[in-house]
C-alpha cells in the first residue's frame, strides 16, 4: 500500500494511493466503502493501531475495487495531480537523522574519519515540508543551501533496545527525505587548525539542518511489504534536471537493522517516528566548484519503488 497526506480546506487528509493516478480519500469514502469509516484521519494515528490499522486500510482498498465510478460521484477518488502534498507522517513524536553513513559521500568530505559507531542527531518537527511545496530560503543564511537526498525508514510499532535480528519487525514502511543544510558554518570547521575552538564542529553541522522547511518528505509512504530488499534500492538527487547523487542503498556503511538496533537502545521509537539514513556521494559542498541551491531552482529526490520528491527554493 501507499499513503500519503494531503491538504483539505479545514485541515489535513491521509489518502490510498489507488492505480497510478488516483487517490482515496478516505474521508469522503464512508458512503461507498463502509470499512473507511473506522480509519482514523492521520497516518501516525493508523500506525498505532498496528497490523489491526494497515490491514483495515488494505480491506478498505480492496472494498473499493470496482466502485471507481461511486467513489468519484463521492467524491472521495481524487487524481493524484490535483492534491497539494503535505509530509507522509505530519507529526512524528521523533525525527533520528543518520549521518556519515555512506561510504563514498566519505571519501568525498576529505578528512572524515569512517565512524565506529553510528551517528545520529535530531531534527525538529518544524523542518517537515511537503513535496511540492517551495523551500524558504533563510534570511539569515540564503546562499550556501546544500541538498542531501536520503532514503527513510517509517516505524509501524513501540520500538526499544531491539536486536538487529528483530528490528526490521518494527518498520512500516518507507519514505523519502531532503535533508536540507545550510552549510554557511561548516567551512570555518574544516579549515580550522587543530581542534575547532568553542562550538563543536558537529553542532555547527547539524544546526544548519534545523531551519522550517530543510526536511522535505515524501511524497509517499509505501509500506514495507511493497519493497523486497530495500539495500539494493537506486536512489537519485537531480537539481535543475541535472543527476547530482546517484547510488544503490547497499553503499550504507552501516544497515537498516544496524542503525535500528543501535539507536534503539537509547530511543524510543513510537509508531510514525521517521529515522533518515544518510546522505550519499554528491553533496554541492562536496563538490569543486562547490554548488548550492538557489531561488528558482528544483531539486528532486528519486528512491525506487517509492517515487519522487520535488522541491522548489524560493
Amino acid at each position: 500500500m501507499k499513503f500519503l497526506t494531503f491538504k483539505k480546506d479545514i485541515g489535513s487528509q491521509i489518502g490510498l494511493v489507488f492505480g497510478d493516478d488516483f487517490v482515496l480519500d478516505i474521508s469522503q469514502a464512508g458512503s461507498v466503502v463502509p470499512s473507511a469509516r473506522i480509519l482514523p484521519h492521520t497516518l501516525r494515528e493508523l500506525l498505532e493501531l498496528g497490523e489491526d490499522g494497515l490491514n483495515a486500510a488494505r480491506g478498505c482498498l480492496e472494498e473499493a475495487e470496482g466502485a471507481e465510478e461511486k467513489l468519484k460521484e463521492a467524491g472521495a477518488l481524487l487524481p493524484i495531480g490535483g492534491l497539494s502534498l503535505l509530509p507522509p507522517v505530519l507529526d512524528p513524536k521523533l525525527i533520528l537523522s543518520v549521518g556519515l553513513n555512506y561510504w563514498k559521500h566519505l571519501e568525498e568530505m576529505a578528512g572524515t574519519p569512517v565512524p565506529k559507531h553510528p551517528a545520529a542527531f535530531i531534527k525538529t518537527r518544524d523542518s517537515l515540508l511537503g513535496s511540492g511545496l517551495p523551500i524558504q530560503a533563510p534570511s539569515q543564511c540564503p546562499d550556501m543551501i546544500d541538498y542531501e537526498g536520503e532514503f527513510c525508514l517509517v516505524m509501524g510499532k513501540l520500538c526499544h533496545n531491539v536486536s538487529a535480528d528483530e528490528a526490521m519487525d518494527y518498520v512500516a514502511g518507507y519514505t523519502i527525505a531532503n535533508d536540507v543544510s545550510a552549510r554557511n558554518w561548516v567551512h570555518e570547521v574544516f579549515s580550522a587548525e587543530g581542534t575547532f575552538p568553542a562550538i563543536h564542529a558537529w553542532e555547527r553541522n547539524i544546526n544548519g539542518k534545523q531551519l522550517p522547511g530543510f526536511t522535505p518528505c515524501g511524497p509517499l509512504m509505501v509500506t514495507k511489504d511493497e519493497i523486497s530488499d530495500p539495500q539494493t534500492l537506486q536512489m537519485e538527487t537531480r537539481l535543475n534536471g541535472e543527476v547530482m547523487q546517484s547510488t544503490k542503498t547497499d553503499d550504507m556503511i552501516f544497515k537498516l537493522p544496524e542503525l535500528i538496533a543501535y539507536f534503539s537502545q537509547w530511543y524510543r521509537f513510537n509508531p510514525g517516528d521517521i529515522i533518515t539514513t544518510g546522505s550519499p556521494a554528491g553533496v554541492g559542498f562536496g563538490r569543486d566548484p562547490k554548488v548550492f541551491m538557489k531561488p528558482g531552482d528544483i531539486v528532486e529526490v528519486e528512491v525506487e519503488g517509492i517515487g519522487v520528491l520535488t522541491n522548489s527554493i524560493a
